[in-house]
C-alpha cells in the first residue's frame, strides 16, 4: 500500500497554480470581451485593451502549469473561459444562446467538473 504525503509547500503550490489559473480565465474573458466590443462598435483602444489581456492571459495559463497538468489547465481555462464569455455575450451585448447550445455549455460544465476533480485526487 502506497500512502501519499502531501506537504504544506507542495498544497502552497498548487493554490498558487489554480490561482494563477483564475487569472488567466478572467483576463481571457475581458480580452475577448473587449475584441467582441471592438469589431462590434469600433475603435482601437479595444483590440489594444484585447491583445494585453490576452497577453496576460497566456502568461498566467503558462505559470498554472508548474502545478497543474498542461490538459487540465488548458480544459478548465477554455472551459470556464467559454462559459463566461457565454454569459457576457448575453448579459452585456443581448446575444440569444438556443437549447441545444445551452445544453452543450452544461455538458461542457460538467466534464470540467470532472477534470478537475481528477486533477485533485490524481497528483
Amino acid at each position: 500500500m502506497h500512502t501519499q504525503v502531501h506537504s504544506p509547500s507542495r498544497a502552497r503550490s498548487g493554490l498558487i497554480a489554480w490561482a494563477c489559473l483564475v487569472v488567466a480565465i478572467i483576463a481571457e474573458v475581458v480580452g475577448t470581451s473587449f475584441m467582441a466590443h471592438a469589431a462590434r462598435h469600433g475603435g482601437y483602444l479595444g483590440y489594444g485593451v484585447m491583445a494585453a489581456a490576452l497577453a496576460v492571459s497566456y502568461y498566467f495559463l503558462a505559470l498554472s502549469v508548474r502545478g497543474i497538468a498542461v490538459g487540465v489547465a488548458y480544459a478548465v481555462w477554455e472551459g470556464l473561459g467559454l462559459t463566461l464569455l457565454t454569459l457576457v455575450g448575453i448579459l452585456v451585448f443581448k446575444d440569444s444562446l438556443s437549447l441545444q447550445q445551452a445544453i452543450g455549455l452544461a455538458m461542457a460544465a460538467i466534464g470540467i467538473v470532472c477534470v478537475t476533480l481528477g486533477e485533485e485526487h490524481g497528483s
